[in-house]
C-alpha cells in the first residue's frame, strides 16, 4: 500500500492542494490510469479540520516534473498544476526506527508483535512476529488491524480452503491465515522487495511452507487461476486499485466467497463498495480504525 525504498534510494514525492474532493479524485483517477502501479502511488486526503483536499504522489524514480504538471493541468487546470511541490523523502527504515517503542497489537485471536515482546504474548493467542522491513504492514496501522479483526470474524463462521492475500506487504495477513487455517495461502505483491520480506516473515513465523509469495501485478500471474477460485481474498491496498480490481477479482472468487478490503479513507469507501456490489458482492461489515476503513463483503451465491 505504501511505497518502499532501499536505504540508499530516496523516495520522490509531490503534493498539491486540489481544492475539492471531486478535483482530487480526478487527479487520482487520471494519473493512476496513466502510470503503472509500481511506478507511482497516488492518493487523495481531506485536510484535517478543513473541507480542502490534497493530493500526494510517490514516484519510484525521478519524475518528469513538466510532464506531471501538464497532466494535472489538463485534468483540473493550470492553478492546481502550478501549486505542485516536488521534493524527496529521505529513505529510512521507519519500522526499524520505531518498532522498539511499539506495543503488541491485538486483533481478535491474533497478536502482532516484535521480537522484544516474544515472551510476553499469551499462549492462547495466534502470534505474528514482524520485525523491521521496508514494506507496509506491521499490524500497528488501522488498515492491517481492521483486516485481522475481519479475518477473525470470518474464521468464526467459515473455514475457507483457498485464500489469497493480494498486496501482501510484510505478509502479516497471509501469515495470520496460515496460522489459523493450517493450509497453503497464496500471497502476491507488485513490489519484489515486499515479496522477499513476506517470505522471510513467513519463515520467521513457522509457516514458510504454507505461504507462497509471488510477484504479480493485479491478477496477471497464472498462479491465480491455478490456485483459485478463492474462498477468501484479503486486499489491503488503496481505493483506486481496489476499484480497478473488482471485476478481475470477481472472476477468481468461489461461490459465497468472502472478500476483505482495506486501505480506504472514509470518503472513498462508498465508491469501493459500489464497485464490488456491481460484481455481485454484498457488504457484511464495516470497521473504521484510526481514520481508515476496512470492509467485509461476500459474493452472493
Amino acid at each position: 500500500m505504501a511505497p518502499s525504498a532501499t536505504p540508499s534510494s530516496p523516495t520522490h514525492h509531490a503534493t498539491c492542494s486540489a481544492g475539492s474532493e471531486a478535483s482530487a479524485n480526478r487527479i487520482v483517477d487520471v494519473l493512476s490510469e496513466i502510470f503503472d502501479g509500481g511506478e507511482v502511488v497516488v492518493s487523495a486526503f481531506e485536510r484535517p479540520g478543513s473541507s480542502e483536499w490534497d493530493v500526494s504522489l510517490y514516484f519510484e524514480t525521478q519524475p518528469d516534473q513538466a510532464a506531471i504538471r501538464a497532466m494535472v493541468a489538463q485534468t483540473v487546470g493550470d492553478e492546481t498544476a502550478a501549486a505542485l511541490v516536488f521534493d524527496t523523502v529521505e529513505a529510512k527504515d521507519w519500522v526499524k526506527a520505531s518498532l522498539a517503542d511499539l506495543v503488541p497489537v491485538r486483533a481478535g485471536r491474533f497478536v502482532v508483535h516484535g521480537q522484544h515482546d516474544r515472551d510476553r504474548i499469551p499462549p492462547n493467542k495466534l502470534r505474528i512476529e514482524i520485525e523491521a522491513a521496508l514494506a507496509f504492514g506491521t499490524g500497528h496501522h488501522g488498515t492491517t488491524r481492521g483486516c485481522l479483526m475481519l479475518l477473525d470474524r470470518v474464521l468464526c463462521q467459515s473455514t475457507p480452503r483457498r485464500v489469497l492475500d493480494l498486496g501482501t506487504g510484510t505478509g502479516v495477513l497471509a501469515i495470520a491465515a496460515a496460522k489459523a487455517l493450517h493450509r497453503s495461502i497464496l500471497a502476491s505483491d507488485i513490489d519484489p522487495r515486499s515479496v522477499v520480506v513476506a517470505k522471510e516473515n513467513a519463515v520467521l513465523n513457522g509457516v514458510g511452507r504454507d505461504v507462497e509469495a509471488i510477484h504479480a501485478i493485479g491478477f496477471g500471474s497464472p498462479r491465480f487461476a491455478e490456485t483459485g477460485p478463492f474462498d477468501l481474498v484479503l486486499a489491503n491496498i488503496l481505493a483506486n486499485p481496489l476499484r480497478q480490481l473488482a471485476a478481475p477479482m470477481a472472476q477468481h472468487l468461489a461461490p459465497s466467497a468472502f472478500v476483505i478490503l482495506s486501505g480506504l479513507l472514509p470518503p472513498h469507501a462508498r465508491g469501493v463498495i459500489a464497485a464490488y456490489r456491481g460484481q455481485g458482492l454484498r457488504l457484511i461489515r464495516r470497521y473504521e480504525l484510526d481514520g481508515w476503513v476496512s470492509l467485509l463483503m461476500q459474493r452472493i451465491a
